[in-house]
Parts: structure tokens; sequence; C-alpha cells
């Protein structure tokens, strides 16, 4: 964020991929906030990825545009079934840092989604440009920790190559792909780790389907990683992901007839596979190693699909 500053002798830039400088105000971040709500509910309603295109990127802009697209061509004349979402209860956690991109935590209730909270990351590259969410989870009540702050409530963000924890950010995605390959202790047991594994492995091999997994990390560009510091000396992590499933059925039998969601995705046609690719963007505590935690608990995760082929 650039200041300038006046003085007796004239003027002093203050270049903000220098400074280390809030990301944002409370109230910029409330705007943004805002704006993403009515860009997301313009774009539900009438299922058009256009109207928000503008506020989505990373994680959260490839699920929710292909969402979006397969509500388009399974109901051309708009979502008969949008109820406007609603974010209440905001509370911001905005880190100082140097350099770009800048981009701070909104942690919200909202109207869809139980009791969980709604974590959405806002993100932007230079000060000409508009805030965008790259990562949106949803973490049950209680679990979303306590951030680090200084004495004026700003936050402190984690580097992506920072020492000191479990795993670094920037590893925690790869990190992530290779436990679901190959298990391991890196990962507490939950829903999205162990659970995901095992049903992984139940659905595997049904008799006349056979299903193959493939995870790979996504960690470039919008994708990635961000980091805020806990008050434990570990951080929470916002990361993403890339998976594939395919389906292929054995000689005889047919793949099961997937949802309309799928066929609007999908191109061409589904003979003896289906092979599905989806994007997920997860949270997790990543502990400090000198701390008496020693695996990395995943808080939240939404996968989308993105694309399917048949052959």
């Amino acid at each position: 964020m650039a200041a300038l500053f006046l003085t007796a002798s004239g003027c002093v830039v203050v270049h903000g991929e220098r400074e280390v400088l809030p990301a944002t105000t409370r109230a910029e971040a409330a705007t943004a906030l805002e704006r993403f709500t009515d860009a997301y509910n313009k774009a539900d309603k009438a299922y058009d990825s256009s109207l928000d295109a503008a506020y989505v990127t990373g994680a959260l802009g490839a699920i929710d545009a292909a969402r979006l697209k397969a509500g388009h061509v399974n109901s051309p004349g708009g979502n008969a079934g949008h109820t406007p979402l609603k974010l209440s209860d905001a509370k911001f956690t905005i880190p100082k840092k140097a350099g770009w991109p800048r981009w701070f935590l909104a942690d919200t209730r909202a109207n869809k989604g139980g009791d969980a909270r709604w974590l959405l990351v806002f993100v932007r590259d230079g000060l000409g440009e508009r805030w965008r969410v790259a990562y949106l989870t949803l973490v049950a009540p209680g679990r979303v920790p306590e951030f680090k702050k200084d004495a004026d409530g700003w936050a402190e963000a984690v580097p992506a190559d920072a020492t000191g924890l479990s795993v670094p950010p920037a590893g925690l995605s790869k990190g992530y792909t290779t436990y679901l390959r190959s298990g391991g202790q890196a990962f507490a047991p939950g829903t999205h780790t162990s659970g995901w594994r095992e049903l992984r492995a139940k659905d595997a091999a049904r008799p006349g389907l056979a299903t193959q997994y493939i995870d790979e990390p996504l960690t470039n560009g919008s994708y990635a990683p961000l980091a805020l510091r806990t008050t434990d000396g570990g951080a929470l992590v916002f990361f993403a992901s890339h998976h594939y499933e395919k389906q292929t059925a054995a000689a005889g039998a047919s793949v099961p007839a997937p949802n309309q969601d799928v066929r609007a995705l999908t191109t061409g046609e589904i003979k003896q596979s289906l092979t599905m690719e989806f994007v997920s963007n997860e949270v997790a505590l990543d502990p400090p190693t000198a701390g008496p935690a020693r695996q990395i608990a995943l808080l939240g995760r939404i996968q989308g699909l993105t694309s399917a082929q048949g052959s």
C-alpha cells in the first residue's frame, strides 16, 4: 500500500512493496466483503459467471466458475431456487506485511451451511486492483484459532517458506496430496484425512467398476498458500490441491450415470470410463515444531468439479 507523505523539503514516497503495512483498513475490508456478497448473489441468481468473475480468483474462482457453468447449462433461464447469501457477524483479521499480494481474512456467520463459520480470504496484487476471494472454507464453531496480533490489532502473515512449523506453508499442498496417496502420520485423523482415505479405499473396487485417484499439489500464482500466525506460534494455512477421479467399467458393465451437473461439465461420450477433475481448497492448523502438537489438523475443505471427460 503506497502512502505519500509531505515533508518540509518536499515529497517522500513510501513504496508498498518495501514497507511493512496493514493490508487494508477494517472499513475497506467490510466494503470488500459487501461487494463480493452482492456479486456472488447476482451470479448465483442468473447462473452467470461473468457477474462475479472480477470478485473471485484462485481455488474459489475455479470452483465457482464451473458451478455456474453447470447451472447455466441445466437452467439457462437462471437459478429458480436462488436464496441470497447473507453474511453477518464478520470478524476481520488483517496482517501487516511488505510486498504483494496483500490479503486479509473475513470470518463470518452465514445463512447457509448450518452453524459453520465461513472463512473468506481476500487478495489483491496492487493498489489499483479489486479485492478478490481466493479461498472459501467452512469451519466448525470454536475451531478457528486465536491469531497473534500487535498492539494495534494487526495480524502477522507467515511466509510460505517459514521454518519452525510442522510443514512450511509452501509444502502443505504437496504434503497433503502425498498423504492422500500414501498415508502416514503427518495429518491428524479426521473427515478430510483418514476419513477420505477410507472412503476412497471402499470405493476403489466395486463389482464391475474400478476407481483410480490422482492427487496433485496446486501452489502457483493465485493458488499460492496464505498463512496467519497463531498465538501458539503455529499457523493457520489456506492452500489448494488438484484431484482426478477415473471410473472404469468392466467389460459388459457401465459407468454409473452421473448427475446433471457432472454431465453439464463432461466432454466426450461416456462409454467405459469417466474421468472427473476437481479443485479443492483447504484450511489447516500447522503446529509449531516447538509445541506439543505434531500433526497438522485439517479444519475444513471445499471441493468442486471443474471438468470431466468421457471415453
